[in-house]
């Protein structure tokens, strides 16, 4: 069936994800923003991010978001679809600004680096449950969502916990924490994020990220101890790598807390004790810039969920797709072909520990990327 109109019923696609998407600005070069005296526009949004690398990927996806009714909203809705994101509803703002921001070279975590973000009261912030297509944004096997979004206002907050609620019919809810301090302007910020990963199926969180925002300083078992009722908990750890858990290995629960994704009550006696499924070193990466590379990992994980790939092979493939940005100066950058990411995936620990990927990696072809490989 194909979407014409809000008369027609949304086509089902593999993702959809919801958030707000941004022009941004990046720098000519390094430097303060002050100091740099030109920027080059291109397009970043966690939400869009994901959509992206996944329909580079060759799934379909489709983002749902609001934009204003200017240049820049027509450039966002313009380059996203480009990559072949269904953009059909995307909402337009007449009275409301699309959001940007500027930012500089360095590393986000670095001292040097800045962001200048220009998103208070844009378009975006009006998303509420009345001012979208509920349909279409269910309408996939898996509904990307992070915590962002639920920063940016009061209607977007009501309108996440109306989509990770227990819902006949729901799809899988992939929930990127993503804690952003400096958008929440109360103290409850963290305390919401907790509470909507809980009514997610996979969750992306940050060890630092879990420290930061709930305190929580006992590695991933005290992590999963806080959070037990996603089906899936994936950990990320840096330069260490990535952890994730999951009630298939050592746990009985499918979903837990007060019931299942459909509203089903968890079974009684549920054993949740935290027992890690899968592990995954992080790669050796000789990185250009870091930002976009955690929504990278959540597409290249989703990408191989939707495979039905192993839970281990799904970390490694989340870190190829971060490797992917993490050697390209954007946000988004392609993400390698799937035989190139097939064939890295199943090396045996060894060689995959000693893997080492710089720029330009994902244009090799399977033979050159075993030159990749360092001792």
């Amino acid at each position: 069936m194909t979407v014409t109109g809000t008369g027609n019923a949304p086509d089902v696609v593999d993702v959809v994800a919801l958030g707000e998407s941004m022009v941004t600005f990046l720098p000519s070069r390094p430097g303060r923003l002050a100091d740099v005296p030109s920027f080059h526009r291109s397009i970043g949004g966690a939400e869009s991010n994901v959509a992206c690398a996944l329909a580079a990927a060759g799934h379909t996806t489709r983002w749902v978001g609001r934009v204003g009714a200017d240049g820049f909203g027509d450039h966002l809705v313009e380059a996203i679809g480009a990559y072949g994101v269904d953009v059909s509803y995307v909402r337009r703002d007449p009275s409301r600004p699309t959001g940007v921001y500027f930012r500089t070279a360095g590393d986000r975590a670095g001292d040097t680096h800045e962001v200048a973000y220009y998103r208070a009261g844009s378009a975006a912030s009006a998303m509420s449950p009345a001012g979208v297509d509920l349909d279409a944004v269910r309408a996939g096997r898996v509904l990307h969502l992070s915590g962002i979004t639920a920063a940016l206002s009061s209607g977007c907050l009501e309108l996440m916990r109306e989509l990770t609620a227990p819902h006949p019919g729901r799809p899988l809810i992939s929930f990127d924490v993503n804690h952003r301090p400096g958008l929440w302007g109360d103290a409850y910020g963290p305390e919401v994020l907790l509470d909507l990963a809980r009514g997610a199926d996979i969750v992306f969180v940050g060890e630092d990220e879990a420290e930061e925002a709930w305190g929580l300083t006992g590695g991933p078992t005290a992590i999963r101890k806080a959070l037990p009722e996603p089906e899936v908990l994936v950990i990320k750890q840096g330069a260490e790598g990535a952890v994730a858990f999951s009630p298939s290995r050592g746990q009985s629960c499918r979903w837990g807390g007060t019931g299942g994704r459909d509203g089903t009550p968890q079974s009684p006696g549920c054993d949740t004790t935290p027992c890690p499924a899968a592990t995954a070193s992080a790669l050796k990466v000789d990185v250009v810039a870091t930002t976009g590379a955690g929504d990278a990992f959540a597409a290249g994980f989703l990408s191989a969920t939707l495979r039905g790939l192993p839970l281990t092979a799904r970390l490694r493939h989340g870190h190829l797709t971060a490797a992917a940005t993490l050697t390209a100066p954007g946000d988004l950058a392609t993400p390698p072909p799937r035989p190139l990411a097939d064939r890295l995936a199943a090396l045996d620990d060894p060689a995959w520990e000693t893997l080492r990927l710089g720029p330009g990696w994902t244009d090799a072809d399977a033979e050159a990327a075993e030159e990749a490989r360092t001792p």
